[in-house]
């Protein structure tokens, strides 16, 4: 459970004890391409992203991190693979966390190293732990990518920094099959108290990984496992923060800006609630305002169902009436439908 978890301190944000959930993204732009990378965590950052990942394969990208951390004021984790000196390095240039996996970066005295490093700035380490990248041993073991090889080999690499004093530690435990990512999840809260990193990898393209993301993460964060999440998209990073955000406001854990109400739309509808609701769903993007909003389409349910909106409006034949906390304000004609019902949000 998100409140029984180790805390860990990632720059100015924290991860697990009963902290917020946040949400990550990572850049997607050339790691050589230093202008791609600033304005994309620009972007990022007013998006809404609260940890920024970035892949670090050589030297040059070290060199990133610190430009990285000139430009935005999110924390900033490097993603590391193999070489133990860019890990150190990272932690040098700056970085508020590190992403490694202990058992691939060779022998006892490199994680030594890096933990030490880790250690002397307090820099945690997140251990990421992919099913398509399992230790042969494990695989063999088990037979396949099984939640309970994905967990064991998290233990394995926790276990790695253990055995140099190390534990400030957050683990992921990601597949791209959602029932496996959501078992090794929950298997892994049950044995350990490490801060997780939730989230489906290599999820797909925007409209199968919000769907995959939404019911993986989801379904985990409303168990109380979680501490900050990930939504893997094939898309502009962008989306990936504002789909984090949303799964965050569907489960209850995040407020702030519009949640919509919309009906699916039936027989009886004589407004065309389909483009209502997208339009408001465009006008209303940048309100921050915590409200409910309902766009329902017929005055059967129409009332009853925007009752625990803030505002909203129910269609009739080509006209409609506008709603605020389950009572009826006035009836209107359908193209201004929309326009009222900004202005009446406006002066709230």
């Amino acid at each position: 459970m998100r409140d029984q978890t180790r805390q860990v301190r990632v720059g100015s944000v924290l991860i697990g004890g009963g902290a917020p959930v946040t949400v990550q993204s990572m850049l997607s732009a050339p790691s050589h391409d230093v202008e791609a990378n600033l304005s994309q965590a620009r972007r990022l950052e007013d998006a809404g992203c609260e940890i920024l990942r970035v892949s670090v394969p050589d030297q040059n990208a070290v060199a990133l991190l610190a430009r990285l951390k000139e430009s935005v004021s999110v924390p900033i984790v490097a993603d590391i693979h193999f070489d133990y000196r860019l890990a150190i390095e990272s932690v040098a240039a700056g970085a508020d966390k590190i992403r490694i996996n202990p058992g691939n970066i060779g022998e006892d005295s490199r994680v030594k190293a890096v933990a030490d490093a880790c250690r002397s700035r307090g820099v945690p380490i997140r251990i990421g732990v992919n099913s398509g990248s399992l230790e042969k041993s494990i695989l063999a073991k088990y037979g396949a990518p099984t939640p309970e090889a994905i967990v064991e080999s998290a233990l394995y690499h926790a276990s790695l920094l253990e055995r140099f004093d190390f534990d400030d530690i957050v683990v992921s435990l990601k597949s791209s099959d959602v029932s496996r990512t959501y078992a090794a999840y929950r298997l892994f809260s049950e044995r350990c108290r490490y801060p997780l990193h939730v989230g489906v990898t290599e999820a797909g393209t925007l409209r199968q990984g919000i769907i995959k993301s939404a019911c993986a993460v989801g379904g985990l964060l409303l168990e109380g496992i979680g501490d900050t999440i990930r939504v893997s998209l094939t898309d502009d990073p962008v989306e990936e923060v504002r789909a984090g955000i949303d799964i965050l406001k569907a489960v209850g854990l995040r407020q702030g800006g519009v949640t919509f109400v919309s009906c699916p739309t039936c027989g009886r509808t004589r407004i065309d609630v389909v483009a209502l609701a997208k339009e408001a769903e465009r006008r209303l993007a940048g309100c921050q305002k915590n409200i409910k909003v309902a766009i329902m389409g017929c005055v059967v349910n129409g009332p009853g169902e925007a009752a625990e909106a803030d505002v909203g409006i129910a269609g009739g034949d080509h006209c409609g009436v506008l709603i605020k906390k389950g009572k009826i304000l006035r009836k209107v004609p359908e193209a201004a439908l929309l326009d009222e019902l900004i202005a009446e949000i406006e002066r709230m």
